[in-house]
């Protein structure tokens, strides 16, 4: 298993959280089958594992009511593991190429509305901490990024002349945002108040007052305790303010595929969840026909 793990670390570039997550995944399917060939009187054997018993593995996950997206994620890493074993010809043929998870329900993204967000972005001050807070959360909103994407971002990733913002996103995916005058502006004002508190040489566009990068834990606490502001939104945190933007991308005309690539989306099936918001807005405004109320 530690070839695969570092398969996935070195190779594939998965995050740490995911090689952790899928080493901790593999380790309990393993415990599971030695479990289960000790009952038999059997030697564990990576060639005897097929569908059924994979299966069953999976059964007995959803009858200790582990969630959905558990279990998918769990098949993932199985599923990703014998591909590797195929290849490295320590089996034959894979053996979870028809298993399909349990599909899980796509919950409607939280998302603050454009008017609300206008309000709570328009305020001006001129202290550090807050002019560097107020320029994240309106970064998150304008560009859609990933808060890990916003954390990394460079001094040399912002390109003011071209009004572009080059991110690194999963994989070390890097892609190329465009932003509008509005958000060129809030980073001009930040660049002069950072110099004055900071100094002129800083590698990260997002620092502390001792110069070193933000942490997430960092931009987490400013985005939580500034969306608190809003009574009506149940949830807060960097994300809210992706689905945000995609939804009112979405709204205001934009197409699906375009609005996929701005957010870093392998596959228009992860933006599609977009669609359900704006179309749940569309069914607000209908019931104010007054045949809807009746």
């Amino acid at each position: 298993m530690s070839l695969f793990v570092d398969y996935m670390r070195y190779e594939r570039n998965y995050s740490t959280h995911t090689v952790l997550s899928y080493a901790n995944d593999l380790s309990q399917f393993t415990e599971y089958l030695e479990g289960k060939e000790k009952m038999e009187g059997e030697v564990f054997n990576i060639e005897r594992i097929d569908a059924d018993i994979v299966r069953e593995w999976l059964m007995s996950l959803m009858k200790q009511s582990v969630s959905s997206a558990s279990v998918n994620r769990k098949l993932s890493a199985l599923q990703s593991f014998f591909k590797y074993a195929v290849r490295q010809g320590l089996v034959y043929k894979h053996p979870l190429r028809l298993i399909k998870g349990p599909k899980k329900p796509k919950p409607i993204p939280y998302f603050i509305k454009e008017k609300e967000i206008t309000n709570l972005l328009d305020e001006e001050t001129e202290l550090f901490g807050e002019v560097r807070n107020r320029l994240m959360l309106e970064m998150f909103y304008e560009t859609g990024i990933r808060c890990s994407e916003l954390v990394g971002i460079k001094d040399m990733d912002v390109d003011l002349e071209s009004m572009l913002l080059k991110v690194t996103g999963k994989r070390n995916k890097q892609r190329l945002i465009p932003f509008a005058e509005r958000l060129k502006e809030m980073i001009l004002y930040y660049y002069n108040v950072r110099a004055r508190e900071v100094g002129e040489a800083c590698v990260s566009f997002f620092v502390q007052k001792d110069g070193r990068p933000v942490t997430s834990a960092i931009v987490y606490y400013a985005v939580k305790k500034k969306l608190s502001y809003i009574p009506t939104l149940a949830k807060q945190s960097p994300h809210v303010l992706r689905h945000s933007f995609a939804t009112s991308m979405l709204n205001n005309g934009a197409e699906l595929s375009a609005v996929s690539k701005l957010l870093g989306h392998s596959s228009l099936a992860s933006t599609s969840v977009y669609t359900h918001v704006t179309f749940e807005e569309l069914k607000k405004v209908y019931n104010a026909h007054p045949r809807a109320k009746k």
